[in-house]
């Protein structure tokens, strides 16, 4: 038995130093080129969602609305976009990531979803609020307030929804309209 306990034991120390080895010498795929390790994305996709099933706000302090979905926009728009793209306009820099930031404005290939509008608003504010390791998702709660991280997880739990225009217009990154000037005052007759 005192032998079947130590060829155990030396082969999990074998195995350990293996793959310390293996790791020194510059074996590990980081680079966003390589692929993915085995079951890379089953494991941390798991213990993702497990975190936010354990921390999810169900009902969202605000309730959407034309002013909300606005406000996201100007948020989406500041701090989202360069990753996640426009509506109708993809981030070259989202899709050269690992894994590629998917595009919030697009409709799934298998589906009328788009973006991240068939998770509820909880799971995303959770995302926007704390980030997601190893993905390039940064954190936002040290940059928006908990009502402007609301305001855009709400905007994208209805991106599947008929917006208002003037956030559609944001989220298109259309120019704004110039504001029309006022007519020049008549001139005033010289007195000569």
């Amino acid at each position: 038995m005192g032998r079947l306990l130590f060829g155990i034991v030396l082969g999990f120390l074998f195995v350990f130093l293996w793959g310390l080895v293996w790791l020194y010498r510059g074996n590990l795929p980081v680079a966003v080129s390589d692929p993915p390790l085995p079951y890379e994305g089953q494991i941390t996709g798991y213990a993702l969602h497990q975190r936010i099933e354990k921390e999810l706000i169900q009902m969202p302090p605000i309730q959407p609305d034309e002013h909300v979905y606005v406000a996201g926009a100007h948020i989406y728009a500041e701090k989202c976009s360069v990753c996640h793209g426009y509506h109708g306009k993809p981030s070259q820099l989202g899709e050269n990531m690992f894994p590629s930031a998917p595009p919030l404005w697009e409709k799934h290939h298998n589906g009328p979803t788009v973006g991240v509008s068939d998770d509820p608003p909880g799971e995303t504010y959770w995302k926007v609020a704390n980030g997601i390791r190893l993905t390039g998702m940064p954190e936002f709660r040290s940059q928006l307030s908990d009502t402007e991280m609301w305001q855009v997880s709400l905007l994208l739990a209805n991106a599947d929804k008929p917006l208002p225009p003037e956030a559609l217009s944001i989220l298109r990154d259309e120019p704004a309209a110039a504001p029309k000037s006022p007519s020049p005052p008549p001139p005033t007759p010289s007195a000569n």
